[in-house]
């Protein structure tokens, strides 16, 4: 049997069924256009006549060749009715498509109670809708709803209606763990009997409801199942569906078996990641083989094995699907952290000196106090370089003035007066914004370009306050983490304090003085690397 698994990607159908996900006509043109770069063999793009966004969507992808068969969504005709009459399927047909697939009821619990026909009438369903698409020189793919439900309950009639859609001229009958209960044993078992009974491909298409729908995925493909179906990130009705950016590489890379190139496997993560902000949905950090955690390092002891070598806490090389090793510093790190992250920094730092130890000491008191390294490493990059005697002081803080007035009709106006002190002349600014730290931002910006015009060219991008210790109320102390954009680059920064905005200021003044320091070294040094991600190799 072959080891070649085909790749049914369903994001842009069944994904978008997830609570809080709608993707617009051009978000899933543009993410139609990055799955075919990662190699999947069937984009399925929604129903063609079921809303304007799909019906766009098919009429726009026409102009454009896809290696990847565009799929179109529909089900089995309506009850005592007659397939060429039937609207769903000739709006599949008018879309163009070269594939389909049609979902239809194999359960006969559904059959009585959800579609309340017979059960002959709904064997005649999946014939005469499959072998309706194959005349037209289509693609068929039957979708066995409920299929392993059905099977528990009725195996003579579940695999009945496999065989009325094989007989049809099915290309894929694809089965389908609707409601997710399915347990991996079970699906290995009925997937044998279901090739012992059958000879058609055989697919794939699970839930995630008892967490088991990529294990379910691989126990099927292990039986015998040739294509498997799936999302981007697991997205999906309920719980999810089956994650492709997990089934893949542990088809790929754990189990030899050939879904996509080796060098777009590599592409996985910047595809998961893409997908997240087309979709405005943050990934979890921890979601593997994709997620920002996936290969990150926390523990002194690890770090310290890892630099040994990476094989004694990654069960891949990150690489492999487009991810990185990363080290984590907090008042769980060891020196091993420390020296990684300086290695990763470009910087020298002797594991033995003085330095290396206040440094440590320094960042365990202040996680101590609230801050959270992890997710700033510019805070912490500058953080050692000041340590190491590398930084300069481009700006100092001489008073800053908070200004807030409602008046009738315009709502709450800030206003923000700053006073620094760069290269020994004293810079005084005011500006105005949407909230106290915008107002803080613009004027501090206004400040710094009349010596930095580059400052133009960063943003605020991301904005989060974390209450620290929630028991003091009002009182509490807070964590300002800020992502800023500029540069071909995106760092974090971070403050702490009892009062919001000083947190806030703290954490732009590190994000400027970082990208001010950085692109001041960019110059200087004239770096010929193309590869060059940051200011500071960071």
């Amino acid at each position: 049997m072959t080891n070649a698994i085909a790749v049914f990607d369903t994001t842009l159908r069944d994904g978008t069924q997830g609570e809080g996900i709608s993707l617009s006509a051009e978000d899933k043109f543009k993410i139609a256009w990055r799955l075919n770069s990662l190699g999947v063999h069937y984009i399925e793009g929604g129903n063609p006549g079921s809303n304007s966004k799909d019906i766009e969507f098919f009429q726009r992808v026409k102009q454009y060749q896809f290696s990847a068969k565009i799929t179109a969504f529909g089900s089995t005709r309506r009850k005592n009715s007659i397939a060429e009459h039937d609207t769903s399927l000739n709006r599949i047909i008018d879309s163009g498509v070269k594939a389909a697939t049609l979902v239809g009821k194999s359960w006969d619990f559904h059959v009585t109670t959800a579609l309340q026909t017979t059960l002959e009438e709904n064997l005649a369903m999946i014939y005469d809708s499959i072998a309706y698409l194959k005349q037209k020189q289509i693609e068929a793919m039957f979708d066995a709803e409920h299929f392993f439900d059905g099977f528990k309950n009725n195996p003579e009639y579940a695999l009945a209606a496999l065989k009325k859609a094989e007989a049809a001229g099915a290309d894929w009958i694809v089965l389908c763990d609707t409601n997710g209960g399915t347990l991996p044993g079970e699906v290995h078992e009925i997937v044998t009997k279901v090739r012992e009974t059958i000879g058609a491909k055989i697919g794939i298409h699970t839930h995630n409801d008892c967490e088991l729908a990529v294990a379910n995925a691989l126990a099927a493909i292990q039986a015998g199942a040739r294509q498997i179906q799936g999302t981007i990130n697991g997205y999906g009705e309920r719980c999810g569906n089956a994650n492709l950016c997990s089934i893949i590489p542990n088809l790929q890379l754990k189990l030899n078996y050939r879904c996509i190139s080796d060098e777009q496997l590599q592409e996985l993560t910047g595809v998961a990641r893409y997908v997240s902000e087309i979709a405005n949905v943050n990934m979890p950090v921890n979601q593997p083989y994709v997620g920002a955690a996936a290969f990150a390092h926390k523990g002194g002891i690890h770090v310290s094995a890892i630099l040994k070598d990476p094989k004694t806490y990654e069960h891949i090389q990150p690489e492999l699907v487009g991810n990185k090793q990363r080290v984590l510093v907090s008042e769980l790190a060891g020196q091993s952290n420390l020296l990684f992250k300086a290695q990763e920094m470009n910087l020298e730092l002797d594991p033995t000196s003085e330095s290396a130890r206040e440094v440590i000491n320094h960042v365990k008191e202040l996680e101590h106090q609230g801050y959270q390294f992890e997710g700033a490493d510019a805070s912490l990059e500058l953080l050692l370089r000041s340590a190491l005697g590398e930084t300069e002081q481009i700006f100092t803080l001489e008073s800053f003035k908070i200004l807030m007035e409602k008046t009738p009709g315009r709502g709450v106006a800030s206003e923000a007066i700053v006073k620094l002190n760069v290269h020994g002349q004293s810079v005084y600014m005011a500006a105005e914004g949407s909230g106290p730290v915008n107002a803080l931002d613009n004027a501090l910006r206004r400040a710094l370009e009349q010596h930095y015009p580059d400052i133009r060219d960063m943003h605020l991008s991301d904005y989060k306050v974390r209450v620290i210790n929630e028991k003091d109320a009002t009182a509490a102390k807070v964590r300002v983490l800020i992502e800023s954009t500029g540069f071909n680059n995106k760092w974090s920064t971070i403050g702490v304090s009892e009062n919001v905005i000083e947190a806030s200021w703290e954490a732009l003044v590190d994000s400027m003085r970082y990208a001010l320091i950085g692109k001041k070294r960019i110059v200087s040094e004239e770096p010929q690397d193309a590869e060059r991600i940051s200011m500071f190799n960071y």
